[in-house]
């Protein structure tokens, strides 16, 4: 079983990582709490639908790295791994793969009930910046209570006393507002989401951000704006969408906000189990939510198979991609298997 202390040591003894992270707050969060650890390497989001595969063994090449950390991503193809000639170190916090050739930490091989995202885990190796932490964490939809303790210590106003839930402190807190501008600063072009990055990696506290006291939280809050402008109107649209259990959106365009909209649909609308879908090149790129007691992975895994489509993820939370053409069919099925 690998240790927090080995991936830790690993981290220490690297002088140029490459970090492949999923391209949302938690990963991002992941990144920069390593990063910033030991202020060395490159980050880069995984778009992929597929996780990390052989179609990045060319950035591998490239950057020619010491080693390679994978954050956040649920699956690593065993290709990839092979061909790697560094030590690949994979953090992750969906259900556990078996492969060879990695240095592996998840904790669901110790405890197949936790829920603890990525960069909680990146947080307990690094011991610092906790701002950083929390933002990935809610983001992730989760509340460790002694740890927004700790950050309430520092950083009160925050996240108030009066909220205690993933959910209400997502959508009605500052340190909320940060995992949207993490989310948001990812999207666009790869200039852009580029440029951000390395911009947030000089950031020092929230505050440059959420206040604009420095150039650079300026430039990402500016960021933010913008892709919050398309985020607003496909709300106002997705909002109106509302059935007796299920509500179903979908939209064409080149940004991807389904996992944002399923998140603040499944926030205001509770109980309901959400499918939130972005049309492009024939498929329905999807994020599906559920309630606690209903557990919308089960039901797309037995699903997905019948649609030849590929997805997965957390017991209430999914992403997958389906045929446009076979998409209503998919939704009739998800109805009849959930009871809906």
């Amino acid at each position: 079983m690998v240790t927090l202390s080995q991936v830790r040591e690993e981290l220490q003894l690297c002088k140029r990582p490459l970090f492949l992270f999923d391209d949302d707050a938690d990963g991002l969060a992941s990144f920069l709490l390593l990063y910033k650890h030991i202020n060395e390497g490159k980050g880069m989001p995984v778009k992929h639908a597929g996780g990390v595969d052989e179609t990045f063994l060319r950035k591998v090449k490239e950057y020619e790295p010491d080693k390679v950390f994978i954050l956040d991503i649920p699956n690593v193809s065993q290709g990839f791994l092979d061909e790697v000639k560094v030590p690949v170190i994979w953090i992750d916090h969906h259900p556990p793969q078996k492969r060879s050739k990695v240095i592996y930490y998840n904790p669901l091989l110790e405890d197949p009930d936790t829920h603890k995202p990525t960069s909680w885990i990146c947080y307990e190796i690094v011991k610092e910046n906790l701002w950083i932490a929390m933002t990935g964490i809610i983001g992730d939809w989760t509340f460790p209570e002694k740890l927004a303790s700790q950050f309430r210590q520092e950083f009160a106003e925050l996240l108030p006393e009066e909220v205690s839930s993933p959910d209400e402190a997502l959508f009605t807190t500052q340190v909320g507002l940060l995992a949207k501008i993490f989310n948001f600063v990812l999207k666009g072009n790869q200039s852009s989401f580029r440029k951000c990055i390395a911009v947030l990696t000089r950031i020092n506290d929230p505050y440059e951000i959420l206040n604009r006291t420095t150039p650079q939280g300026t430039f990402i809050y500016k960021k933010f704006e913008e892709m919050n402008k398309t985020y607003t109107d496909l709300w106002e649209s997705a909002k109106k969408n509302v059935d007796e259990s299920l509500i179903v959106f979908s939209y064409k365009g080149e940004l991807s906000f389904t996992s944002e909209l399923s998140n603040e649909l499944l926030f205001r609308n509770p109980g309901k189990v959400i499918i939130v879908a972005r049309e492009k090149s024939g498929h329905m790129r999807s994020s599906l939510r559920s309630p606690k007691g209903i557990s919308i992975r089960d039901a797309l895994n037995k699903i997905m198979p019948v649609f030849n489509a590929r997805g997965g993820g957390h017991e209430n939370a999914c992403g997958t991609s389906i045929e446009v053409v076979v998409w209503q069919d998919f939704i009739s099925e998800m109805k009849r298997e959930l009871n809906l």
